[in-house]
């Protein structure tokens, strides 16, 4: 029986997407357990960012740099197979989430509660970091479509995306606008595994 000869090069590719498939998942299971788990914390009105405040805040920060490096690795993956542009903008998403977790978010809505909820330079930081990764990832939706083969999925997960930032960003506060921008990062989880099985297979 011969043995079929592995090829290092496209083993390494495939192990670099893999990260791309593991990364949504990764952020919204530990984000969704956090979310359940810690006191005062609500779904309806508090952004996950805000789970990197209080004691167990650096289980959030660990979660948001993880993901954001695996994000990371993923996109040399796709610059291995001659993606030109669509890497460079998703590794600017992955940079954005590892910025976030560095700069902490301020406290807001009550959450943790008896914090104070003045604003602070690490906040406003990990909002500007926050903003410009999220541009890059929803560039990265459209700079994708074609070359991941899931044209209309790409499309209309950039759409969704940008409107719901754009929601959450206006300081609306709503419960509607909070759970639509939650549902839009459980979106582009989805998608960014669903493009990086696609790829995957081809590499």
């Amino acid at each position: 029986m011969t043995a079929v000869a592995c090829d290092p090069t496209t083993s390494v590719t495939k192990s670099l997407l893999g990260y791309g498939v593991l990364a949504g998942p990764f952020y919204v299971v530990v984000s969704l357990i956090e979310a359940v788990t810690r006191q005062g914390f609500d779904l309806t009105k508090h952004p996950w960012s805000l789970l990197a405040n209080g004691s167990l805040g650096w289980i959030h920060t660990l979660n948001l740099i993880l993901s954001g490096m695996m994000v990371v690795a993923a996109t040399q993956g796709m610059r291995r197979m001659g993606i030109k542009h669509g890497h460079l903008l998703l590794a600017g998403y992955g940079a954005g989430l590892i910025g976030a977790g560095i700069f902490r978010a301020d406290p807001a809505a009550g959450f943790p509660q008896g914090e104070s909820t003045e604003v602070t330079w690490h906040g406003t930081l990990h909002f500007v970091v926050a903003g410009i990764g999220f541009a890059c990832l929803v560039a990265a939706c459209f700079a994708l479509a074609r070359r991941s083969g899931m044209v209309w999925f790409s499309r209309v997960t950039g759409v969704v995306f940008l409107a719901a930032f754009a929601g959450i960003a206006s300081g609306g506060g709503s419960v509607a606008m909070n759970l639509a921008f939650t549902a839009a990062v459980v979106l582009a989880s989805v998608w960014l595994s669903v493009v990086s099985v696609r790829l995957y297979r081809e590499a």
